[in-house]
């Protein structure tokens, strides 16, 4: 056994902090639930690993690595709670942010809100510059009014500042001037160029993506650097790497300097286990539904893939409505969020209707069971009251829950709605199912796709309470619950390659770019990228390089990202990238249009590594434990059904529903007609019948 076999894995979610050690050499992990402390997550990542050490008798020492992933940002970013940013653009670009892409997402709405820029107009001045498409400099910068400029932001006490020059994706000089100057006059202060977070094309999404990496710049430093000296004083000396909203993984340097690219680093790495997991089961089409205490998330993982979108929106106005919120230019697996969790508090609205979410209790004060001073009815208040969770071994016994408190919340809103309170618990586990269904009915049909032709992978402590239900609703028949799925999101970031993308604009005519200086750009992208890989997993890993264009038949005024095969690209380089394109277009549109021309609009790589370490063992106890009972109730009825312990399933073991399968994280509810089959690499795969009933409805109510 080698001295740094463990690897650690932190995933901060709203209300929860899962910690997860595996040893890389058996593939043995051990996992702990710690409820996140908002006033200072570093807090409760701490606390979370000294209990799982000391609990399992754990050295320090023996870790080698620490992944880490949050919504600490993303959740600054839309509570607007980031620093105070200042922008210095191009003379005549100062209300960019404003101006925006100058198009309504609802066409007809008079009244429609807008995202409020991160920085106000006051805060953002001009300079004298001038750069041209092709990367001429039409006009030197004058270092004096950019002097004058950071100087009137200073004077305003701002705390960060983004600098955004046009065509700045096509030379970076003048920016790269303004730094140093910047860093000569203002040395603390923080400066994020556009040319190094978002160099590319369009300036509303690079202005709108600097200006945002600028915001939670100094958040993020602070956070990373004070949890880097936690870990320390612990006694955690491994290298601290961080999850990417891309799925992959970067070090801290890099992390820290466009930590932008982190806002989605937590859904990213539930995305990632659901491609790994599915796999084990030979299944490459699936929906990864993950259910937290805060949001549930859903992603497409096709052909054993999470999807991957290269633009992303961040505090929508209208959460489904593209084109709502504020556009970032960033890599990001493609998912959406949904406000129903665990914490999701029910209420009736002005019609006198049951509604669920998307406020949540969180985890302070949390459900009205934590016994935290909640007394707001959630959907975990209901699962409870249900029989659907274990009030003693809740989050691997980490707390008691209050069946007391739950049952007066819930009794409040039964009460005022004119309903008994088991019905009224009942309504709201129906009625967050539906929500969730049918958020996933409109994400896999706004990608062409039927959601019966997928398996449905659940993860989080509340997808495997919650799956079944809503797959009967999506018309899915088969539903895969990995190990430790409540925890599956860290264990992911601990499965996942270190992966950094790069992008670089051309905006030009396919036949007008020659073919060595395409090659050359694309080298040149794939050795930035590869440098980060190299500095995050060694020099020596394995790498895989993957290239891709954004294009556009010309006269179009948007593009779309085009697979191509990998490098080096000699003389046929303009029938590859052709080649690519059309392939791509007749997947999405099935036609095309009686055009020609082909236009390159960015080039992107992407380039991974895999981590080292064994394959997961599943965990399976030496003397199975018998089945206890449960009194469940759902639908208005009652019945007594078998509770199984997770780690007593052997493989090729086979249950029929209605059951319970716990395994300390989660609860799997295993409705009336299904059976779950206990495959070898470790999944309970459960295969519901055509038309399956409602859950857990019993044949003879008790």
């Amino acid at each position: 056994m080698t001295a740094t076999h463990l690897a650690l894995a932190v995933d901060i979610g709203g209300t929860f902090t899962d910690v997860v050690v595996l040893d890389q050499e058996t593939g043995r992990f051990h996992a702990h639930k710690e409820l996140t402390t908002p006033d200072n997550p570093a807090r409760g990542v701490v606390s979370g690993i000294a209990r799982l050490f000391a609990r399992e008798g754990l050295a320090y020492a023996a870790v080698g690595r620490v992944v880490h992933a949050t919504t600490l940002f993303t959740n600054a970013l839309i509570e607007r709670r980031g620093a105070r940013t200042g922008l210095i653009t191009t003379a005549g670009f100062r209300d960019t942010l404003e101006i925006g892409h100058e198009r309504k997402y609802e066409l007809y709405d008079l009244h429609l809100p807008l995202p409020e820029p991160l920085v106000r107009r006051s805060l953002r001045q001009e300079a004298v510059e001038r750069m041209g498409p092709d990367g001429s400099a039409d006009v030197p910068l004058d270092a004096a009014s950019l002097q004058d400029a950071a100087a009137r932001l200073v004077a305003q006490g701002i705390e960060s500042l983004a600098v955004v020059f046009l065509h700045a994706y096509a030379n970076p000089a003048h920016e790269q001037q303004a730094a140093r100057i910047l860093a000569q006059r203002h040395p603390g202060l923080p400066v994020s160029l556009s040319s190094e977070v978002a160099p590319q094309i369009r300036e509303y999404d690079r202005t709108s993506t600097t200006v945002a990496n600028a915001y939670i710049k100094p958040l993020a430093d602070a956070y990373l650097g004070r949890l880097s000296a936690d870990l320390r004083d612990l006694g955690l000396h491994a290298p601290l790497f961080m999850m990417l909203s891309n799925g992959g993984l970067t070090h801290l340097d890099e992390a820290r300097r466009v930590p932008v690219q982190l806002l989605e680093s937590g859904p990213a790495a539930g995305a990632l286990a659901a491609a790994v997991f599915g796999a084990r089961s030979g299944l490459r089409d699936l929906l990864a539904f993950d259910m937290g205490g805060t949001t549930a998330k859903l992603c497409v993982v096709q052909d054993g893939e999470p999807l991957i979108a290269h633009r992303f929106e961040a505090g929508r106005e209208r959460r489904f409505t593209r084109g709502s919120g504020l556009p970032l230019a960033i890599s990001t697996v493609e998912l959406i969020e949904i406000g129903a969790g665990g914490g999701s508090i029910a209420r009736l609205d002005a019609l006198g209707l049951l509604k669920v979410g998307p406020r949540s209790a969180g985890s302070e004060p949390g459900p009205a069971c934590y016994a935290r001073g909640g007394s707001a009815p959630t959907v975990t208040d209901a699962n409870l009251l249900l029989g659907l969770l274990d009030a003693e071994g809740f989050a691997g016994g980490t707390m008691r829950l209050d069946a007391g408190a739950a049952e007066r919340a819930v009794g409040d809103l039964a009460g005022a709605g004119g309903l008994a309170t088991a019905a009224a618990a009942s309504g709201i586990h129906a009625v967050v199912n539906e929500t969730m269904a049918a958020a996933a009915r409109v994400h896999v049909a706004e990608h062409g796709r039927d959601a019966r032709d997928f398996a449905l992978l659940v993860t989080g402590g509340g997808g495997p309470l919650h799956g079944c239900e809503v797959a009967r609703r999506l018309g899915i028949r088969r539903i895969v619950c990995p190990p430790a799925a409540g925890v599956a999101s860290a264990l992911g970031m601990l499965l996942a390659p270190a992966r950094v993308d790069r992008v670089a604009t051309l905006a030009r005519p396919l036949d007008r770019i020659a073919p060595e200086a395409l090659e050359a750009a694309f080298r040149r992208l794939e050795e930035e990228a590869g440098a980060v890989v190299a500095a995050t997993v060694g020099k020596d890993a394995p790498r895989e390089a993957h290239r891709s264009a954004d294009m556009r038949f010309a006269g179009q005024g948007y593009e779309i990202v085009a697979a191509l095969p990998p490098g080096p690209f000699g003389a046929d380089a303009h029938a590859v990238l052709r080649e690519g394109f059309l392939a791509a277009y007749d997947g999405i549109f099935s036609r095309r249009p009686p055009v020609h021309g082909i236009e390159v609009v960015n080039i992107r790589v992407s380039v991974s590594a895999a981590p080292p370490g064994h394959a997961l063992a599943p965990e399976v106890e030496p003397r199975p434990a018998a089945a206890t009972e449960r009194r469940l109730r759902l639908e208005g009825s009652l019945a007594s059904v078998p509770v199984f312990q997770r780690r007593s399933l052997a493989p090729g073991m086979r249950l029929d529903g209605p059951a319970l399968v716990e395994d300390g994280m989660s609860t799997l509810v295993l409705p009336s007609g299904a059976r779950a089959e206990m495959e070898a690499g470790g999944n309970l795969v459960v295969t519901l019948p055509e038309f399956a009933p409602a859950p857990l409805a019993p044949e003879h109510a008790a």
